[in-house]
C-alpha cells in the first residue's frame, strides 16, 4: 500500500504553462483526504515552488533545490544541505568562464546578474518543449519570475557568498549549446563533495552531493514512519532518478526520455494530460 507520493514539479507536476490542472490538483486532495503523505520534490527553490502550490490551493511539504532544503507543509525548515562558500566561488568562476548563464538559489530565493535573461531564457525553454503555445502569453507568464520576486537581480554573486545571510544550495546553468554545457559540466568534475544533474535538456544543476532527491525523500519518510516500499515517486527527468533508486514504485511521465521510462516501475501520461492524477488515482 502506497502511504507517501513524492511528485517532481516542471514536466512533470506542472503543464506548459508552468501551472496544475485541476485533474493533478483534485487527485493530490484525494490523496490527502485518503491519509496519503504527499510531498512535491522539485529542482526549484522554496518561495518558486509555493508560487504555484499556492495559486493552486495546495499545501505540501517541499523537497526544494533537488533536496538542498526540506520544508514542512507550514514552510518551518526541517534540514539544509549547502555547498561550502569557497566552493560555490570556485564554482561560479568555472561557470563564468565557459561562457553558459546561471542562476545561483539559496535559502532566501534564486538569484541573477541578468534580469532580461532569466525571463527570455524560460521563454525559449518553454517555447521549444511547446512551439504551439502563444508567445505573448508565455512570455507575460515567464515575467512573474521578476514581478513577483521568485527570482531576484544583484550586481555580482559575491555578495551571496561572502555574505553569512545567505546559503548557496545550487547553480542552475543554462545553455542550448550541448557543448557549452559539457565543457562547463567537465569543468567541474574536480569536485568530489557536488553531484551534478540534469532537469532538462538545456541544463546542468550543481549542488552538494548529499543534496539529492533521493536521499531526503529516504529520510523524510523515515521520519514520518514511512517505509521506502511504500513510496511512490514521480518524475520526468535524470534529478529524480534518486528518487527512482529509492522507491517501491517509480513513475516515468509519458513526456519522458526513453531512458528515464527505462528506470521506472509505470509509465503514467504526460505533464499535458494530467499524468500525475493518472499515477495517483491507480494507487488509491
Amino acid at each position: 500500500m502506497i502511504k507517501c507520493i513524492a511528485t517532481d514539479m516542471d514536466g512533470t507536476l506542472l503543464n506548459a504553462m508552468q501551472t496544475i490542472s485541476e485533474e493533478n490538483k483534485q487527485a493530490i486532495l484525494k490523496a490527502q483526504a485518503a491519509g496519503i503523505e504527499v510531498v512535491v520534490a522539485t529542482g526549484r527553490a522554496y518561495q518558486e515552488a509555493t508560487y504555484v502550490l499556492d495559486e493552486a490551493g495546495l499545501t505540501c511539504p517541499l523537497i526544494c533545490v533537488n533536496g538542498a532544503e526540506v520544508r514542512g507543509r507550514d514552510g518551518e525548515m526541517i534540514s539544509a544541505t549547502p555547498i561550502e562558500k569557497d566552493a560555490a566561488r570556485d564554482i561560479a568562476a568555472r561557470l563564468a568562464e565557459t561562457d553558459v548563464y546561471f542562476e545561483v538559489y539559496t535559502d532566501k530565493g534564486a538569484f541573477t546578474i541578468d534580469a532580461a535573461k532569466a525571463v527570455s531564457i524560460m521563454v525559449d525553454i518553454v517555447l521549444t518543449a511547446n512551439p504551439e503555445a502563444d508567445r505573448e502569453f508565455v512570455e507575460y507568464a515567464a515575467g512573474a519570475r521578476l514581478r513577483d520576486n521568485l527570482i531576484h537581480p544583484v550586481d555580482d554573486y559575491g555578495v551571496l557568498f561572502d555574505s553569512e545571510q545567505y546559503k548557496v544550495y545550487k547553480f542552475l546553468a543554462f545553455s542550448f549549446d550541448e557543448e557549452h554545457l559539457a565543457v562547463a559540466q567537465e569543468s567541474l568534475s574536480g569536485f568530489a563533495e557536488l553531484t551534478v544533474t540534469k532537469s532538462g535538456h538545456e541544463n546542468i544543476e550543481i549542488t552538494h552531493k548529499d543534496a539529492q532527491k533521493g536521499i531526503a525523500l529516504e529520510a523524510f519518510v523515515h521520519a514520518n514512519g514511512i517505509g521506502l516500499d511504500e513510496t511512490m515517486a514521480i518524475g520526468d527527468n535524470f534529478n529524480d532518478v534518486s528518487m527512482f533508486e529509492k522507491v517501491g514504485r517509480a513513475v516515468a511521465m509519458g513526456n519522458a526520455s526513453p531512458v528515464i521510462k527505462s528506470m521506472c516501475d509505470v509509465i503514467t501520461d504526460t505533464n499535458e494530460n494530467s499524468g500525475v492524477a493518472q499515477a495517483i488515482l491507480e494507487v488509491l
